[in-house]
Order: structure tokens, then sequence, then C-alpha cells
């Protein structure tokens, strides 16, 4: 394993963390393509009961590394690959037969919350929270997120979350049933311990016809949804409003997109 996908398997949990702590476990390309390798390849393992997908450090993910792809000047890969690698990350949770535990135990941002909301159970710590800030640097949710989110608390709530893009805190996101539980964070690991080891002496069968009768009740629409962001990301990825909105955040700044008015000042 990399030295940003960390593995370690005991009593049939499968524990994924993502471990890029100086850049609060923003994902690259490459990282991303791994943590799809390995969460695909668990189910061909007899031993292996449940997956705990989680974050090193003080965040679970905050999305994708935009200072690592801009520093790739020239050499950055191509909007398609972008998605397709995210993607095959996200379809790796859902299509999984084993059960997949989301332990969130810090920020969920961009295609980190996909990550996380992709995941059978998702469970939070009190501080936590998750956020799709694409709109504000000139993208669109993805990850299948557009199908997920409204799936999980509706098309209302969906739309001021993803068109807005502020934080939604792990209890809030708990009672609008967008995530499994949220809990102070001393106790998340007692939580997720106890969930995880429930699954892992459970019937594997039984538990694999759940899991994919519930994603077919509940997600009919992800092919297309997925399908439906990449032609738009690819669009915006190689947009202006996207070129300015990046700009933007990392010279910490507020955007000025195309044809929009100038931002209101802050009042003093």
């Amino acid at each position: 394993m990399s030295e940003s996908i960390h593995v370690n398997e005991e009593r049939g949990v499968l524990r994924v963390t993502i471990d890029r702590q100086a850049r609060l476990n923003a994902i690259d390309l490459a990282s991303m393509a791994e943590l799809a390798e390995v969460i695909g390849a668990a189910a061909d393992r007899p031993e292996t009961r449940v997956i705990v997908l989680t974050g090193a450090g003080k965040a679970f993910c905050t999305g994708a590394d935009l200072a690592a792809a801009a520093a790739a000047g020239g050499n950055e890969a191509s909007p398609e690959l972008v998605m397709d690698t995210a993607n095959a990350a996200v379809r790796a949770i859902i299509d999984s037969p084993l059960p997949v535990i989301a332990r969130v135990n810090g920020p969920a941002a961009g295609v980190g919350a996909s990550l996380a909301l992709a995941a059978d159970l998702v469970y939070a710590a009190e501080d936590a929270y998750l956020l799709l800030p694409f709109t504000s640097i000139g993208l669109m949710p993805d990850g299948g997120a557009t199908a997920i989110v409204a799936a999980a608390m509706g098309r209302a709530r969906a739309a001021e979350m993803a068109l807005l893009g502020g934080r939604l805190p792990a209890a809030e996101a708990a009672a609008a049933g967008l995530i499994t539980r949220s809990v102070p964070a001393a106790e998340l690991d007692e939580l997720v311990g106890t969930v995880a080891a429930k699954l892992a002496a459970g019937p594997r069968r039984a538990l694999e016809l759940t899991k994919a009768a519930l994603n077919a009740a509940t997600l009919p629409g992800l092919d297309s949804a997925l399908a439906t962001e990449k032609i738009g990301q690819v669009e915006l990825l190689t947009s202006a409003d996207f070129l300015e909105g990046m700009t933007a955040m990392l010279t910490r700044r507020a955007p000025q997109f195309a044809g929009a008015p100038s931002p209101i000042a802050d009042p003093a």
C-alpha cells in the first residue's frame, strides 16, 4: 500500500484509511484509484466481512486535492480521467457486496462527502460536517452526490446543500436522514467498532442481498446521475469560471464569475 491509503484487517473488519493529513486528507488521483482498487478487491477474500472507511487525523476527506492539480501545471490528468477515477471509487463502495461503514471523524467535503455518503452506514463525530462546495469554485457535485443526497433527504434539502454549498453539521445531517447517526467524538470509535463487529459476525450472504435490495430500491437513477455528472463536470473543469474559482480559493479571495455582480462586501 501507498503512504496515502492505509489498510488494516482484524477479525473480518477491513479498515481503509485515507492518510494525507498535511492536506486534510484531500485526495489526489493516484490515491483515489488505489482506494477503488482496495475496496473492490475486498469481496474476493472470504475472511473479509465488512469495510470501514475513514480518514487519519482531523478530517475524513476534504475533497479533491486542487492544490496538487494546480501544481502539476500542464501535466494534470484529463477531466475525463478525473471523473472516471472518482466514479470508480464511489462505485466500488456501492457495488461492494460487503457492508461499508463510513467513520466520519471530521470534515467530509466535495468528493470526500460523496465517498462517505456512498457507504451503507455513516457514523459521524458531532463536530464533523458535510459540505458540497462545488458551485463556489465553478463546478457541480459529483461522485453520485446528486442522486445519493436527494435519495436520502429529499430534493429540497439536496438542492439547498448542492446549490448554496453550505456546511451541514453532523447532527443536522443525521436528523435529515443523510447519515446514520452522529455521536460525541469520544464515542465514535466504540460505536463503529461495535457495529462492525456485529456485521462481521453476521450471515454474509443475507447481508449482501439486503444491501443489493436497498440500493436497487433507493438508487435506481445512480448510473444516470454518474453519467450526467461526468458530462457536466468535464465541461466545467475546462471552463473560465472553474479557473477563476480555483484561483480565488488558492489565493483566498472571493471569486468573480463571468457576468456576475461584484460580491457584496461583508459589513465591518
